[in-house]
């Protein structure tokens, strides 16, 4: 199978010198034909010059700066059926590729069609669980999309499904163009990937945590340098606002937002005195920001099709409670999906041998 590994980068030289070469050599020991490329959003440091001296065997894509929008670009040209998508500041375990390509490349179709699977991720320690085995759940009338619920632990190494994935994603690369890739209304970025994988749901297929696949995530390193943990904060506020106004229609999401969404108002008033100045009045002015994205909103080139009993599926599927369920499942393995077991070995041998 031909599989292309994509690490999207902007100005992140030092990330590329740290993570690259693990992605490099993970490709050279699938047992996949594996080609890699870096996308550079129009970097202004020396990452282009420093990959053409340090690995002119990567291919060099440059782009205008459109964030995950990048990849909509790339993918519809490219042949291979598999693609891996990647932030710049991810390492991969040398074996990590091969069990993250595997669902993908089963025959399947309709609702047994995998669109995209996730790996394990911790992040730079190799101690700390990062995710991508992903619920939903709601907060003040806010979607939560998390890997970390309560009894998230145990199933970290119990493979099965997710509601989305962050930083590393395989993906179906002919579904991912039908579906349209990652919506711009979203830009600079956060919760994409969300609104990818709730489309790639409703349209009948689904995305699988893949554990025995490894990796490892440094967190927020381009953005915190570009917007600061403030602004990301708010990047995250609006767009689970976009997310919602743009998807949802079930009548009990609708009560929760017409319920939390003034609550929360009300919160910033309170807290307002008592909240550092880049912080103070966060929600309101990600619900400013988002009201100014309406136009936007109502032109984006996807519509929302998930109506009733979809939405609510795909709410309750994903619900804290339902993957606690998940992760204390006790099976026999079956060539797919190994057992806790065994994977859990898997995610203690790679730690110890943790590039970080």
């Amino acid at each position: 199978m031909h599989v292309h590994l994509l690490v999207l980068n902007y100005n992140g030289r030092r990330l590329l010198e740290t993570c690259l070469p693990s992605i490099v050599e993970a490709a050279r020991a699938s047992r996949h034909r594996c080609e890699v490329a870096v996308i550079d959003n129009d970097s202004d440091d020396d990452s282009i010059a420093w990959l053409a001296t340090h690995f002119p065997e990567v291919h060099r894509i440059r782009y205008a700066n459109r964030g995950l929008c990048s990849f909509n670009q790339v993918l519809p040209i490219l042949e291979g059926s598999v693609v891996i998508l990647l932030n710049n500041d991810i390492k991969l375990a040398g074996d990590a590729i091969d069990p993250l390509v595997e669902p993908l490349a089963q025959a399947e179709t309709g609702a047994n069609a995998c669109f995209m699977t996730a790996p394990l991720c911790w992040q730079f320690d190799g101690k700390h669980y990062e995710g991508f085995r992903t619920a939903i759940r709601w907060r003040w009338g806010l979607v939560q999309a998390t890997a970390l619920f309560p009894s998230h632990e145990t199933g970290i190494h119990q493979p099965g499904p997710t509601a989305s994935a962050g930083a590393v994603m395989a993906v179906d690369r002919r579904k991912f163009v039908a579906l349209g890739g990652f919506d711009p209304l979203y830009l600079p970025g956060r919760l994409e990937d969300l609104d990818l994988c709730f489309r790639a749901y409703q349209a009948g297929y689904h995305c699988r945590y893949v554990p025995r696949a490894v990796s490892w995530h440094r967190g927020m390193a381009t953005f915190s340098d570009v917007f600061g943990l403030a602004g990301c904060d708010r990047l995250a506020l609006r767009n689970t606002l976009l997310f919602q106004w743009k998807n949802l229609r079930h009548p009990r999401h609708l009560a929760r937002q017409l319920v939390g969404l003034p609550a929360r108002l009300v919160l910033d008033v309170f807290r307002a005195p008592w909240t550092p100045r880049e912080h103070r009045w966060a929600f309101t002015r990600a619900l400013f920001g988002a009201l100014r994205r309406v136009n936007r909103l109502r032109k984006s080139r996807w519509r929302a099709v998930a109506h009733g009993k979809a939405e609510k599926r795909f709410f309750d599927q994903f619900h804290p409670s339902r993957m606690r369920r998940y992760g204390t499942i006790s099976s026999e393995p079956t060539d797919h999906e190994p057992s806790q077991m065994q994977t859990s070995s898997t995610a203690k041998n790679e730690m110890a041998r943790s590039p970080a």
